[in-house]
């Protein structure tokens, strides 16, 4: 991987500062990497390379004059492909969507925009974000940067992929039960789910009630820094320190005396051993920074993982709801695994619906009693490895049991890589009550800093001989 695609933002800006780099520099090799990679991996259904360069000039010239127009002047961001990008379509992933470019920007990219950030390309994703796995009719299947022959997750697995591989350091994603977290997970990248509602999504992002738009990028700082970016509404100059800095300017304090909880595995969930063991390790790291850690089973989720299948149910509603008025024609053109999740949701009566909303409240009202008594959880993001692509297994079709219920109670929540099962990465946890989103962020923070550098897969891809991209 050449130098200037393993750079995070807050060094791109740097070496802006210090005229080492150059914003066009950097494009250039961004979109030269994704010429080389992205033909194995397919992370991206859509670039704007013309209007990428003319932003990156623009960005240069104002960098030569000392006038950056904000925090991440001249960083490029990719868009997974359920966010409007002003100049390129949105299709979800899907036959049914229009082919035609968007007039204008989704509130989030508009302020990375006014933040300076250059969005260059869409990112791919399971059709309408139906599930855990990146792959859907219109654009195929992507694959895992540490393994082609799996799965980096879903449904921001085009964004999880794009980040980890050097196809630029920050991508915007979603996460309607994990789909942010779980591919960070599966792909060695940090993706933060913040609390709901934070980051504004615009109507067409939040149809499901359940998703949230948030960051996803190779290490903590520059996931602070993009929520920034994504959550004030005016930038003031270029410092990363100003006033408006609500989530990067507090990365550094201390979290010594914060009582943290531990749950290996919530009643019922079997974790696979070796992510157990890696994740559990990574308890004594929280407690060698001064906080008082306790293994503790979570109570609350007791009825979501038992008898309360809120999730499925809302979000098979959710999708019944988003195809119903489709033409026919339209129907046949849809992933099966989505039409068969439409369908079980079109059989959901209204006293089955109310209930899961119902669990839903009183999931939400449970855990702001266990964050009285702990600042923070910390659990696997994922109790398994990824599967084959493509495809998704029977044992995967249910709701992911350890990100889903986060969706539901609405709080934020990071997944940060700590460790490899094999050869593959497992993602840590960490879970605050609804608003503690600097929190969980400068928890992460310290704990990447006692980990130390993650590893990035290496580059050196190769296609299975016996599958194809293209659907």
């Amino acid at each position: 991987m050449s130098e200037i695609v393993t750079l995070g933002a807050s060094q791109l800006t740097a070496g802006f500062r210090q005229r080492t780099l150059s914003p066009v520099e950097v494009m250039c090799a961004v979109l030269d990497r994704v010429t080389k990679l992205d033909p194995v991996v397919n992370a991206f259904c859509a670039l704007d390379e013309e209007g990428a360069m003319s932003a990156a000039s623009e960005a240069e010239r104002r960098w030569m004059r000392g006038e950056p127009c904000g925090p991440l002047d001249g960083v490029p961001v990719s868009v997974k492909d359920l966010v409007a990008v002003a100049g390129l379509p949105t299709r979800h992933g899907s036959w049914t969507t229009s082919p035609d470019r968007e007039m204008a920007d989704a509130p989030a990219v508009a302020r990375l925009r006014r933040a300076g950030a250059i969005p260059f390309g869409k990112t791919t994703t399971s059709e309408f974000g139906n599930k855990i796995v990146t792959d859907c009719p219109l654009t195929g299947a992507t694959r895992n940067p540490w393994d082609t022959r799996l799965s980096p997750g879903g449904s921001s697995g085009g964004s999880a992929v794009a980040v980890a591989l050097g196809m630029g350091p920050l991508s915007l994603a979603t996460d309607g039960g994990g789909s942010i977290r779980i591919p960070a997970c599966w792909s060695g990248v940090v993706g933060f789910k913040p609390t709901f509602g934070l980051v504004p999504a615009g109507s067409a992002t939040s149809w499901t009630a359940l998703s949230t738009l948030g960051p996803m990028a190779r290490n903590v700082p520059d996931a602070a820094l993009m929520l920034d970016a994504m959550t004030h509404e005016t930038l003031n100059g270029g410092s990363v320190t100003g006033g408006w800095s609500r989530y990067a300017g507090m990365l550094d304090d201390s979290i010594a005396g914060l009582r943290i909880a531990y749950c290996a595995a919530p009643a019922g969930i079997s974790v696979k051993s070796p992510i157990a063991e890696c994740v559990g390790r990574q308890a004594s790291t929280f407690a060698a920074l001064g906080t008082r850690v306790d293994e503790t089973e979570v109570v609350p989720l007791a009825d979501f993982y038992g008898d309360g299948r809120m999730h499925s149910i809302q979000w098979s509603v959710f999708f019944a709801q988003r195809v119903r008025h489709m033409e026919e024609a339209d129907r046949t053109l849809l992933d099966p695994d989505l039409k068969a999740l439409a369908d079980a949701g079109a059989q959901v009566n209204t006293a089955t619906f109310a209930d899961a909303l119902f669990a839903r409240h009183a999931l939400a009202a449970s855990m702001e009693t266990f964050f009285q008594h702990h600042d923070l959880l910390l659990t696997p993001t994922f109790h398994c490895g990824p599967p084959p692509v493509s495809g998704l297994p029977a044992h995967l079709r249910q709701a992911p049991v350890l990100t889903a219920w986060c969706n539901q109670a609405g709080l934020p929540a990071i997944s940060v890589p700590c460790g490899f099962a094999g050869d593959l990465p497992v993602g840590l946890q960490i879970i605050g009550p609804r608003g503690s989103d600097a929190l969980v962020l400068r928890a992460a923070r310290a704990y990447e800093l006692a980990r130390g550098d993650f590893p990035a897969p290496t580059g050196e891809l190769q296609l299975p001989g016996d599958m194809e991209i293209a659907p």
